[in-house]
């Protein structure tokens, strides 16, 4: 089997092209109309010393490796199996496998390399000589976390990307430490966040062209897997900022049964796949009992080693670096984004894009936005854009257009012609009829809606129609935060029959898999999921007091004494109007009285000028630090940088509506507090959390897991699931040596009954 590849950058030389130039004079002559210089001057003798300019570069490369791809393709028949390119490379396989033509092509490039030429800042290094896990331990102890490996050209050949300053640095670290690196000549740090301004320009440019499929497999460089159908272009602009994951792209071809390559435009790949080919590749872990927790189905659907989950804790407690340290141990963690902003979120996600680059799992949490449904669209189409393949969908009702959405775009249509899914949804659910909801296919006029806006093709609706809305239901128990104060052993045996009925009415291809989470502080608890049928965990409060968790330390400080009794309900900022609850830390605060008290006061009275002045004066003084009419200022230019001025007019003729958004305030102003670790209102803080903590501090009192200091939450995670697995372990040898002992007096009767 043959696959055809095309060099980037780097490949260029002076004198290049000369036997095609003189093969296809019409294509040069078109070339250097398009460009407005003579192409093969510049190839050829380069009188102005531009060609290792970027701008000039990639338009020459891409000439040079159409015209020899035409050359090859009409001197040989064999036929081509697979196409390939190194960064501009990928321009010259998508042309050849017929996703655009020859001219359309060089305009792409043209636009690509003057965009990137215009890149300021940053800079890249070479690093040979050093495994990829070396690497990242040396980036990590040296402080380099935040640069990013743009090039993963081989083993143990990367280009590292970043600002300049900190490239800098790096090159003098590891330098000093013996291993080889050095600067590259570039304006830019190409594949890497930090082109996001020239991709956002490219993806513009870009928008001006229709672009087609590649008619052969041709493998993304942002993925190491094939370009998919109707994806060409925002594949194309996304890999202006993604790594190039060569490495991984060649492997994937040894594993379809390709056996020789064929480097057209250059000879710089050749070396670089048989440095692939020759070394070793990462001997896979050893099926420990913990990783053998859960359901085989779920751990291959996720891409993770392990059965566990993290929960998207809000206003980013699970924090891009928790996610990173769970992904890079096969575990998935969800980016929680309640309460943050579009930036926020958008640099978290990139965060995690940098940390996790050989392909380890993620995801997003994403909160139903009860007050303004339009945030949750504008947050899909966001992580859309990043290519974020897995959501966590939490405190949803009923299924929105932006979940729909964000399920049937990652639709497309197998081999055999059954649906595949790219996109997956985590649904927590705590409720039966919501349960259902995510087991069911999109809601039918959700669909059409879409459809009507042309942000679902025909095709994708029509396989939405024969999926679930998520294949992956998350059961929640009594939990921090938003909780029902549901009984896990009350909740799971009924959702299970829940999927059974659903799996059976709508016969689905591909099974759904149930989860447990809420309450898992301890091995035994985690092993009482996995023994009830769930086949996946997902933890919540034990993550909160880690080093990863982005809360203040005052905070962690609290949490790591909590007990499993200091905990109490209060009502939910977010939905305080309907009176759903949070389960908080009641142990040293006050928060859990005090926003007790605002919801008795919201259903005793019809508006703040009815509260007695007595009750009013206590609030202002010690609930708020300010009377209450400059906390209706505040919410009023909330509302309004928001664009919900119509809110802000509803509620000032409604009086008992704006004392709802009053009271809201303080919900929000005492997790600001907590997040911030604010000593002046510590007894306000609010901090959600559940008694799953108290359970594990009480679990690993006297150990070196005692200070938050030292706890991490994919050790956390692993001590879950060993503990997990020798407990079941231990309770099956009791069994089976109590099946085996000769029963004794009445005891013949309960023998019998076990062993039906």
């Amino acid at each position: 089997m043959k696959a055809v590849v095309f060099p980037g950058q780097g490949a260029q030389r002076r004198g290049m092209g000369r036997e095609l130039f003189d093969a296809y004079p019409e294509l040069v002559e078109e070339s250097s109309s398009v460009l407005g210089y003579s192409i093969r001057e510049l190839c050829l003798d380069d009188p102005g010393h531009q060609l290792g300019r970027t701008e000039y570069t990639q338009p020459a490369l891409f000439v040079v490796g159409a015209l020899a791809y035409r050359w090859w393709r009409e001197n040989n028949g064999d036929e081509v199996a697979f196409f390939a390119g190194h960064s501009l490379g990928e321009y010259c396989a998508l042309h050849a496998a017929g996703a655009f033509d020859f001219t359309t092509g060089l305009r792409l490039v043209q636009q690509r390399g003057a965009l990137m030429a215009q890149a300021r800042g940053g800079g890249m290094a070479a690093v040979v000589g050093v495994d990829p896990e070396r690497l990242h331990v040396l980036l990590e102890e040296g402080g380099f976390s935040a640069l990013t490996i743009a090039n993963d050209n081989a083993p143990a050949q990367k280009v590292v990307s970043g600002d300049t300053e900190t490239i800098r640095a790096l090159v003098s670290y590891l330098d000093s430490r013996g291993v080889r690196c050095a600067r590259l000549s570039v304006s830019g740090a190409f594949h890497s966040p930090l082109m996001r301004q020239a991709q956002q320009d490219f993806a513009r440019f870009v928008d001006g062209f229709t672009l087609g499929d590649p008619r052969t497999p041709v493998i993304a460089n942002a993925t190491a897997r094939p370009y998919v159908a109707g994806e060409t272009a925002r594949t194309l602009t996304e890999q202006v900022v993604r790594p190039v994951r060569w490495t991984d792209s060649v492997r994937h071809l040894l594993d379809q049964g390709v056996t020789d390559f064929v480097e057209l435009g250059g000879q710089v790949l050749g070396k670089l796949i048989d440095q692939i080919r020759s070394a070793p590749r990462p001997a896979p872990l050893p099926d420990a009992p913990a990783a053998a927790l859960g359901s085989p189905l779920f751990r291959e659907r996720m891409g993770v080693r392990h059965a566990y989950l993290v929960g998207g804790m809000y206003r980013g407690i699970a924090s891009a670096e928790m996610v990173v340290r769970l992904g890079r141990n096969g575990m998935l963690g969800f980016l929680g984004t309640g309460g943050l902003s579009l930036p926020e979120i958008e640099r978290g996600v990139l965060d995690i894009q940098r940390g996790l680059t050989r392909g380890e799992p993620y995801g997003v949490n994403v909160l139903a936005d009860h007050d303004d449904p339009a945030a949750e669209r504008e947050l899909i189409d966001l992580l859309s854009r990043h290519r974020v393949r897995v959501i966590e969908a939490s405190a949803f009702m009923q299924m929105s257009s932006a979940l729909v959405l964000h399920r049937a775009r990652g639709l497309r249509r197998g081999a055999d012609g059954k649906p595949v899914c790219d996109h997956h949804i985590v649904a927590k659910v705590s409720r039966p009829e919501v349960a259902r909801a995510f087991m069911a296919p999109a809601p039918e006029p959700v669909l059409e809606k879409l459809r009507r806006e042309n942000a679902l093709t025909d095709e994708q609706v029509e396989l939405a129609r024969q999926v679930p809305m998520s294949h992956d239901i998350t059961v929640e128990a009594d939990s921090g935060g938003h909780t029902d104060g549901g009984v896990a052993t009350v909740m799971m045996p009924a959702m299970l029959r829940l999927r059974q009925e659903a799996q059976d009415r709508y016969g689905y291809a591909e099974p759904l898999c149930m989860g447990l989470a809420g309450g898992l502080g301890t091995p035994s608890a985690v092993a009482a999921a996995f023994m009830m049928g769930a086949d996946y965990v997902l933890t919540g409060s034990v993550n909160q007091c880690t080093v990863e968790a982005g809360t203040s330390a005052v905070v962690k400080d609290m949490l790591q004494d909590v007990g499993i009794a200091d905990t109490a309900y209060a009502p939910a900022g977010d939905m305080f109007e309907l009176g759903a609850k949070v389960q908080v830390l009641r142990k040293g605060v006050f928060f859990p009285t005090r926003a007790n008290k605002l919801f008795s006061l919201y259903s005793h009275y019809d508006g703040i000028e009815e509260i007695p002045a007595k009750t009013r004066s206590l609030l202002e003084r010690t609930y708020f630090g300010r009377s209450l009419d400059r906390v209706w200022e505040e919410v009023r230019d909330y509302l309004r940088s928001r664009g919900r001025d119509a809110e802000i007019s509803q509620a000032e003729a409604q009086p008992k509506q704006k004392m709802a958004l009053v009271f809201r305030w303080y919900f929000f102003h005492t997790t600001r507090l907590a997040m911030e670790g604010d000593g002046s209102g510590k007894v306000n803080y609010q901090i959600h959390t559940g008694p799953a903590l108290g359970a594990f501090n009480q679990w690993v009192a006297g150990t070196d897991m005692e200070p938050w200091r030292n706890r991490h939450a994919d050790r956390i995670g692993l001590m879950l699931l060993e503990g997990a697995a020798e407990h079941i372990e231990s309770a099956m040898r009791t069994w089976r040596d109590a099946l085996a002992s000769p029963p004794t007096d009445g005891s013949q009767n309960r023998l019998r009954l076990l062993e039906s």
